[in-house]
């Protein structure tokens, strides 16, 4: 009996609904995208196989390896952790494989000091507790705490309790006459999420001095449930380390914002780059923080800016006051992406990228090395895939990404080092950042990969429940008290804060995000760690491993589909609720005219309609697969992404060219950001010309359907 046959028999009778996936598959209602019913078949049996290769055990080695000592970007371990990557590339049989290096600006700290000096005198310890019964916590010099990118300098001040450091709290402290300028704010890690560097941004905006941030224990902390040790959620020492680098603004190395830093390219001062902030930031556990936040006086915070400390949060200023010291160096250090390929069979050329960052601020066990175990187990079960005679027909390439964890440095410096090739090749990239701090199936995507990955859910079975992933993720959003859960599986907001940014946002390359997400209080904290995985996120490595399989499985449906497998009908329904949403911004249907622009995504949508149809006639009639025989159509197919990348980029943001997709400055998505950020800023003249960029790129991408539509291989489909 084979893998996928047993797993069908075993959800009938765990689920109670006897139902033939296979059949399913094959059926007319074809649930493999972009495969005929014989191909269709192969591809499964080519599933099957990577299936029977898993192995949870082969994945914790990776792990444990990947997480035994501390690997920031820029240091030797992680140098050595890119050799490993790529030794173990060549040991799968991986082709192509290469260590690239780029130089880029890193700054190391030399000090970091955090005083109080009024109302009574104390010094912030700045370092996290060990635990005897985890020796990583303790064994290992972790280094310095810092955020990466901070500036340097030596300042005294009055504080400022200021929430999240959005910029509402700071519009309501000077309603209050308390004035940021020249201050020390202390703010905190807060739901809603805001990137740490839009926190610098805005202090920096509002003339702060120096910048603390802290986790309170509201957000991850004992108010949560059990910390570690003893559960998965932050201990009263626990520090979240990051960069603040403005890269909303551009990411990479901030000296070369739009090329590589390699060898002959122009670097340019630092003083010029836009992405470097000029702000003294550091980070600080609740317990160090505490005594600042305490001592406090002036107003009391409004009930939503009180934390979880058992004390009133008061907002300033003074009387305490503080003194924050960083120096920081201004070096350039090397950093080291490696990459390796299967080469396609038919169609060699032609790219699809699985991508994982391998840097971390301390030991790293979710973000990322959990990610990398999983891509260095993708790399043996593939390798071996291809080496047992089920070689893709397209090319995939495996990256390891380095200082991710700095402004998405590695991934795009290689996106724009091989910009040219991308641009031309590449199908689609899928990241896998931190594949696993709990069981819940999370996936982000551009609209047109929404049914192919969930094809791919409903064909894993769930560590856990045994049940599809699918399943299991419908059930559990149907178990949401709150029923605000979307009706999709996946996410098409698109933000930033990770590898995929370079692809979409640069290269106009569909992307997916993938990870199984979890209870998890301990991020960028020392408490990351083998043992924090192996007690709470993910013990015995099984969803790691699962991690394999559904990464595995859309890249090689991706390969391999005889038509490429993007839904436009779905892509061009999902932008038209985008401009639906414009509409609940004040006053955009009294000074925007949003129809010609509603209904050139309405004819994008007929015509991926037609497409599709035409499309599904052609695959249901069961013609032997032919080399060739939808080649021109998927160079179409290939194009649309791309069409929505504007050369000059949006205004004030030329780095980020997609018209669709663009971070806000606080990492979340922002559909639209061309229209969007200039109907916020009531520039409704700059709105209108975004909005006819929009439309223009609307009726291009129609075009393109109508001329795939002219390229799908004509079959005589039998009546029934």
């Amino acid at each position: 009996m084979s893998r996928f046959t047993a797993v069908i028999l075993l959800a009938s009778i765990l689920v109670g609904s006897p139902v033939n996936r296979l059949e399913s598959a094959l059926g007319p209602d074809n649930d493999v995208p972009g495969f005929s019913p014989d191909a269709a078949s192969t591809q499964l049996e080519t599933e099957d196989a990577l299936f029977d290769l898993l192995d949870a055990k082969s994945t914790g080695r990776h792990f444990r390896y990947l997480t035994e000592e501390p690997h920031p970007a820029g240091s030797e371990r992680n140098r050595r952790l890119a050799e490993y990557t790529r030794d173990r590339f060549l040991e799968y049989g991986l082709e192509d494989v290469q260590l690239l290096e780029y130089e880029v600006l890193l700054p190391f700290p030399r000090e970091v000091k955090v005083s109080m000096l009024e109302p009574f005198e104390y010094e912030a310890s700045l370092r996290e507790d060990g635990y005897e019964v985890d020796k990583d916590s303790w064994s290992s010099d972790v280094g310095p705490t810092y955020l990466g990118m901070s500036a340097s300098g030596d300042v005294t001040s009055e504080v400022i309790y200021a929430n999240s450091g959005n910029p509402a709290d700071y519009d309501w402290l000077e309603s209050q006459g308390i004035d940021p300028e020249g201050k020390i704010a202390i703010v905190r890690y807060s739901m809603p999420y805001s990137y740490r560097g839009f926190k610098a941004w805005e202090a920096q905006r509002r003339g702060v001095k120096a910048l603390i941030i802290y986790s309170d224990p509201a957000e991850d902390g004992y108010r949560k449930g059990e910390v570690f040790p003893n559960g998965p959620w932050g201990p009263e020492s626990h520090i979240q380390r990051g960069a603040i680098t403005y890269d909303f603004i551009v990411p990479g190395d901030p000296l070369t914002p739009g090329w590589p830093s390699i060898e002959g390219e122009k670097r340019i001062e630092e003083s010029e780059a836009t992405s470097i902030p000029n702000i003294i930031a550091v980070p600080m556990s609740w317990r160090d923080a505490k005594p600042i936040l305490e001592s406090l006086g002036g107003p009391v915070a409004p009930y939503s800016w009180q934390g979880g400390l058992p004390f009133t949060y008061h907002v300033g200023a003074g009387p305490t006051k503080v003194r924050v010291k960083v120096d920081m160096d201004e070096g350039r250090r090397p950093i080291q992406v490696v990459t390796g390929s299967i080469r396609g069979s038919e169609d060699p050329e032609k790219l699809v990228i699985l991508g994982n960052h391998r840097d971390a601020w301390v030991y790293g066990a979710v973000d990322p090395s959990s990610g990398s175990a999983t891509l260095l187990e993708a790399a043996r079960v593939l390798g071996n895939l291809a080496r047992s005679g089920h070689r893709p027909r397209r090319t995939l390439v495996l990256a390891s990404w380095d200082a991710e964890e700095w402004h998405l440095t590695g991934s795009t410096e290689w996106g724009e080092h091989f910009a040219g090739e991308l641009g031309k090749n590449a199908i689609a990239y899928l990241n896998v950042d931190s594949s696993t701090s709990g069981p819940d199936l999370a996936a982000s995507a551009v609209a047109s990969l929404n049914p192919l990955i969930e094809s791919v859910a409903r064909d894993v079975i769930d560590p856990n429940t045994r049940r599809d992933l699918f399943e299991t993720w419908q059930r559990r959003r149907e178990a949401d008290s709150s029923g605000s859960g979307s009706a999709e599986l996946v996410d098409n907001d698109l933000g930033s804060g990770s590898d995929y940014t370079v692809f979409l946002n640069f290269l106009g390359i569909p992307i997916a995000n993938l990870s199984f997400d979890g209870p998890y209080g301990v991020y960028h904290s020392q408490y990351d760690n083998f043992y924090w995985m192996t007690h709470f996120g993910d013990p015995g490595f099984r969803y790691m491993t699962a991690m394999v399989e559904v990464w595995g499985r859309l890249a090689l449906r991706l390969a391999n589909a005889e038509v490429y497998p993007f839904d436009y009908s779905a892509y061009a329904k999902t932008v038209a609720a985008f401009l639906d949403s414009l509409t609940d911004i004040p006053d955009v249907e009294q000074k925007l005219d949003l129809t010609a622009a509603r209904d050139a995504a309405e004819a994008w949508r007929q015509e991926a309609d037609r497409l599709q149809d035409l499309v599904s006639r052609a695959l249901d009639s069961n013609q032997p697969p032919a080399p060739g025989r939808f080649a021109d159509l998927n160079q179409i197919l290939l194009l649309v992404e791309r069409q929505f990348l504007h050369p000059e980029g949006i205004p004030g943001r030329p780095w980020f060219k997609h018209l669709l997709y663009a971070p806000r400055y606080t990492y979340a998505a922002m559909s639209l950001p061309g229209v969007r950020e200039a109907v916020e800023e009531q520039d409704w003249e700059l709105a209108s010309q975004q909005l006819q960029l929009l439309t223009e790129r609307f009726e291009t991408v129609a075009e393109l359907m109508r001329q795939a539509q002219t390229l799908v291989p004509q079959t005589q489909v039998p009546a029934e």
